[in-house]
């Protein structure tokens, strides 16, 4: 058979295989819209937060799910860390890192808790850190909780606040779970990043920041 004649077999199979490729993850960093900027305020964000919303950015990303599916969602940071968050998304998508959802916090009205319920991965929300009354590190867009029912705020006597969490207490390695050594906590080391789960006392597992704190 010449090779005119095969040509065509080849393009065939090119054609097939291409939705392979579609499947790259895919991750975008911009501005805040109009849209978004008004869907924060005052909820989310409001005079006198640390930051201004012309200093943060919305990470738009491609993320495993539970379900095993790819999924989209958002994560609102501050520009200064931006790219670093859209490295990190990437490399937990390409190590198979579950996230059970990520919603911007302004879809639950700001409210940590509810958030928290929901199993929602987020970023910037302007309020005090968990028993202080300083800015949270979340109030700079310079945080994310990760799966926060797999990964909890654990007091130090060993106490949860989420029901759903109870089972998370003792920590064994598991699909999104956070623990030393998994890919999602050697992802964000990698990059520079603390982690919540090596504080003393308290243990924020879910909590990753650019300080460490």
């Amino acid at each position: 058979m010449s090779a005119r004649r095969l040509a065509p077999v080849a393009l065939i199979a090119a054609v097939a295989v291409a939705p392979a490729a579609s499947a790259a993850v895919q991750v975008s960093v911009r501005p805040l819209t109009t849209a978004q900027r008004d869907a924060m305020t005052p909820s989310v964000w409001r005079k006198g937060c640390p930051v201004s919303l012309d200093q943060l950015r919305a990470v738009r990303a491609t993320h495993k799910g539970y379900d095993g599916k790819d999924h989209t969602g958002t994560l609102v940071v501050n520009q200064a860390v931006a790219s670093t968050v859209a490295t990190a998304l990437r490399r937990l998508y390409a190590a198979g890192v579950p996230i059970r959802k990520m919603r911007p916090i302004e879809a639950y009205g700001g409210n940590d808790w509810k958030s928290i319920e929901d199993d929602n991965t987020s970023a910037f929300n302007c309020r005090r850190a968990t028993g202080s009354s300083n800015w949270s590190n979340h109030a700079y867009g310079r945080a994310i909780d990760i799966n926060p029912i797999e990964n909890p705020y654990v007091t130090s006597s060993g106490s949860v606040a989420h029901k759903a969490s109870v089972t998370f207490v003792k920590r064994t390695a598991g699909p999104g779970v956070a623990t030393p050594g998994s890919p999602m906590v050697k992802i964000f080391d990698n990059l520079g990043w603390g982690w919540g789960g090596t504080w003393s006392g308290t243990k924020d597992y879910q909590h990753f920041s650019s300080n460490g704190r």
